[in-house]
């Protein structure tokens, strides 16, 4: 009895020290699109881990090394800076390809780190697209200032997929 009471006490003196010590957590931007053309033709721009400037509206410039194998990189240049990525799996079976961020640039994406992955799937005459991210903000403390925060990394994260979609649809379509 008397144990169970110096862990119940235990407990309650770790209370409001657990409350202070939460971190970020994990966030999420998953957006998708209909892109009028075959999967094929979609794959084949997607599936080049270096093409991403020739259709990512966002991207002033890009350089890639290592192919298109996994083990790749790429530096990503945007309006606010260099953010540097590595290429974890391609699988063209699946039409899926999946990347990392190596190198943080808070200035250029509010995150700290993120996990993408896009994948095409036949939809009708047309292709599914579905391009996932997964990231924690930029700032890690427990009160980040606004542009730092949950907020900012997910609006940042969504518009960039968005456009980059968008970019991918054009380039693909020729609209």
């Amino acid at each position: 009895m008397l144990q169970r009471r110096a862990f119940a006490l235990c407990l309650l003196l770790l209370a409001p020290a657990l409350a202070f010590a939460h971190g970020p957590t994990p966030q999420r931007a998953d957006e998708t699109l209909v892109i009028a053309a075959p999967p094929e033709a979609v794959w084949a721009v997607l599936s080049r881990f270096g093409s991403l400037g020739e259709w990512h509206p966002l991207v002033k410039k890009l350089e890639a090394t290592g192919g298109d194998a996994s083990g790749a990189e790429r530096v990503v240049t945007l309006e606010k800076g260099e953010i540097k990525e590595g290429l974890d799996e391609i699988d063209p079976a699946a039409r899926r390809i999946s990347y990392r961020l190596l190198t943080e640039n808070a200035e250029a994406i509010p995150v700290s780190f993120y996990t993408q992955t896009i994948e095409v799937k036949p939809d009708g005459a047309g292709s599914l697209v579905t391009w996932d991210a997964r990231f924690y903000r930029a700032d890690t403390t427990n009160e980040p200032p606004e542009d730092r925060n949950d907020e900012a990394a997910v609006a940042a994260m969504t518009d960039f997929i968005k456009q980059g979609l968008k970019g991918l649809q054009a380039k693909v379509t020729g609209k």
